[in-house]
């Protein structure tokens, strides 16, 4: 039924020249990357924005500590455990910075490295964990219908809320104290983008890997600083630039055969390396 769906797409793009556009498995990882790119994309301005890198690599370095979880449930997919963890750490780091008197990098130092020892400690048990080495590479090239379905509606249910809440998170980015004044609830705000931001990054990472999504979450963004004169414009460069890398590197990763996620982010890499030789030209 879901594969029904992607039929016209299949038809449209299997039409196109190309050697790579004959194999249905590509067509998926298009479809895919032309989902997941913006949406990164968007979430990165806020992360740059918000000097919150750190965060975003600890959500995705924590996910063993999920796939953990799942494992000793018994659970046949660990996404849901993943999930809820990754939710689960979010509260943590905010508990942690708000009651516990750390800094925020200390507190995300803190929390991540007690989860991710707790979960390659539980899945290194019998010698077992090479089994789990995927979600350090990621696979694009493997993704489902399904999966496809799933980044759709997550794309939907982000860029609703960016685009009723933005200006939100924008002024709580930018200066707390005047958002806090305006009743705005910089913290509610900032813990809402986190708990988010934490289930798009774990529904990534079986396609892109937990070594390189964070990348793609700050290089766009990077690049985008180098470009833009204003807050509309380092959103849209942004997206683009996270759409661009998401297209070359799956197309390049097919001829070269090397790890999809990882060649993306050496594109976006390039793009960022690009924009510096412009500023400094300007």
């Amino acid at each position: 039924m879901i594969e029904s769906v992607f039929a016209p797409w299949h038809a449209a793009v299997s039409a196109l020249p190309f050697e790579w556009a004959r194999y249905g498995f590509m067509r998926l990882a298009l479809l895919a990357v032309l989902l997941v790119s913006p949406l990164l994309g968007a979430l990165g301005t806020v992360v740059v924005a918000n000097r919150m890198a750190f965060f975003s690599e600890a959500i995705g370095h924590a996910a063993f500590t999920g796939i953990a979880l799942g494992v000793l449930l018994g659970l046949t997919d660990p996404l849901w455990s993943m999930i809820g963890f990754a939710l689960l750490l979010t509260l943590a780091v905010t508990w942690f910075r708000r009651r516990g008197g750390l800094s925020s990098d200390t507190a995300i130092g803190l929390v991540m490295a007690f989860t991710v020892s707790l979960g390659i400690v539980i899945l290194s048990r019998g010698g077992d964990f090479a089994r789990y080495t995927n979600f350090l590479i990621g696979d694009m090239l493997a993704i489902t219908g399904r999966d496809v379905a799933v980044l759709a509606v997550l794309g939907l249910v982000v860029f609703a809320l960016f685009f009723f809440f933005f200006n939100r998170l924008l002024l709580a980015t930018l200066s707390p104290a005047i958002a806090r004044s305006r009743a705005k609830r910089a913290g509610a705000a900032e813990l809402a983008f986190a708990c988010l931001l934490a289930v798009v990054v774990t529904c990534a990472l079986p396609w892109i890997g937990i070594l390189v999504i964070n990348a793609l979450l700050i290089l766009p963004a990077a690049a985008a600083r180098n470009l833009a004169r204003n807050t509309a414009q380092f959103f849209a460069w942004t997206v683009a630039v996270s759409v661009l890398a998401g297209i070359a590197g799956l197309i390049v990763s097919f001829y070269a055969s090397t790890a999809t996620g990882a060649t993306i982010v050496l594109i976006a890499m390039g793009f960022y390396l690009l924009t510096l030789v412009r500023r400094a030209a300007s």
